[in-house]
């Protein structure tokens, strides 16, 4: 089957590797989609019935620059998979089971399901205090389908232990299924937080993330929730999702009209952005007590005004990717508390363009684009 392989920053192949055989304890899925971005009058055509969709991430991106320390090396494989350089790529996919192996539940899982792929790895050692107490996501070793092995998204099949597959609600699409790591993300850094339903809340920064954190603050009962986000287009996507406020901080002063509009202060205040700049407003923007979550991964470390914490007793902490939130989210989906993700795809594109139409997009055209689906078979172009 073909794959698209990660190699090392600036080395990723679309390659002809065996497919995986369905073995006992392991459910075998076809991949539809995966995702990546938003925004073209590029499609792919997509002829057979199996699939799975992924995504690109965020942090595809940034292993085609840095090798992600989730991912093991050409030499030294990772401790729990077992693995090294190269790995299949794609963590954040839906897909249609195939074939299930012998010891599989066959009354939760069957041939012909959709499902949606939690891809978060740990020890589970009982010895891992992280593990043991339901705090998977900060274990020492954690990694992930699709960074660390066990297969991934950007191919044409996976074969995974039931412990990462969770069945699509009747209603929720592939392409709605694809998207639920990712909002995942947004929904761990609300419940991470002091957040309480009738709390006003403000998202700094509106790249996917920001704009999941968003429809999870909606989702779970946020009187007001403020947007700050100094691209056009990002914006847009902002008031499209029916954001409260929509801040420009280019031309607004986010910190005095937040304090306005609040009287007094958000209550939580969601820093998607990881700038100096995006820390500092939400040090100020926060109210007297409240919480600054941390959510965006920083690539240069800021410096922390703690005599504001100190002074305004801010609670400020962070997450880090998400915890056993896919059966709570997709029930919140498929209640309808959750809407609109369909409309997050602003591209679909074939295996060979992942580099070229996937990351080179994400990294030139990044205000334009939420989600890029990419679809495991031959490329089937049509322009609209």
């Amino acid at each position: 089957m073909r794959a698209v392989r990660y190699y090392g920053p600036g080395d990723i192949r679309v390659d002809n590797i065996p497919e995986p055989s369905i073995t006992d304890g392991k459910i075998k899925i076809k991949v539809w989609r995966c995702v990546h971005a938003i925004n073209s009058k590029y499609e792919v055509a997509y002829p057979n019935r199996y699939a799975i969709a992924r995504t690109v991430c965020g942090s595809d991106v940034h292993a085609y620059f840095i090798r992600p320390e989730a991912s093991p090396t050409a030499t030294t494989p990772h401790p729990i998979t077992g693995e090294t350089l190269p790995t299949v790529m794609g963590h954040e996919f839906s897909g249609t089971i195939v074939a299930l192996g012998r010891g599989v539940d066959n009354k939760k899982y069957a041939v012909g399901q959709n499902v949606t792929i939690e891809p978060v790895i740990s020890c589970m050692k009982p010895t891992c205090p992280q593990c043991t107490s339901g705090a998977r996501n900060v274990c020492p070793n954690v990694s992930y389908v699709g960074a660390g092995g066990f297969g991934g998204g950007f191919s044409e099949y996976v074969s995974l232990s039931p412990e990462y597959v969770h069945v699509l609600p009747a209603g929720v699409s592939l392409e709605a299924g694809a998207m639920i790591e990712p909002l995942s993300v947004g929904w761990h850094a609300v419940k991470r937080s002091s957040f309480k339903p009738g709390d006003r809340a403000l998202v700094i920064g509106c790249g996917p993330i920001g704009l999941f954190v968003l429809k999870s603050l909606q989702a779970l009962g946020a009187s007001w929730v403020g947007v700050s986000e100094p691209a056009t287009e990002r914006r847009e996507m902002a008031r499209k999702a029916s954001a409260s406020t929509v801040f420009d901080p280019l031309s607004e002063d986010v910190v005095s009209e937040t304090v306005r509009v609040t009287d007094g202060g958000a209550d939580v205040v969601f820093d998607c952005a990881g700038l100096q700049a995006s820390l500092d407003t939400a040090l100020q923007a926060v109210r007297p007590r409240g919480t600054v979550v941390g959510v965006a991964v920083w690539e240069k470390m800021p410096t922390l005004n703690t005599h504001a914490i100190q002074r305004k007793e801010i609670m400020l902490t962070s997450c880090n990717g998400s915890n056993d939130e896919h059966p709570e989210l997709l029930q919140a989906v498929a209640a309808g508390k959750i809407k609109g993700l369909d409309e997050l795809v602003t591209r679909k594109i074939a295996l060979e363009d992942f580099v070229e139409m996937g990351i080179k997009a994400l990294i030139n055209e990044k205000n334009k684009h939420i989600k890029i689906l990419v679809h495991p078979q031959k490329r089937l172009e049509t322009k609209l």
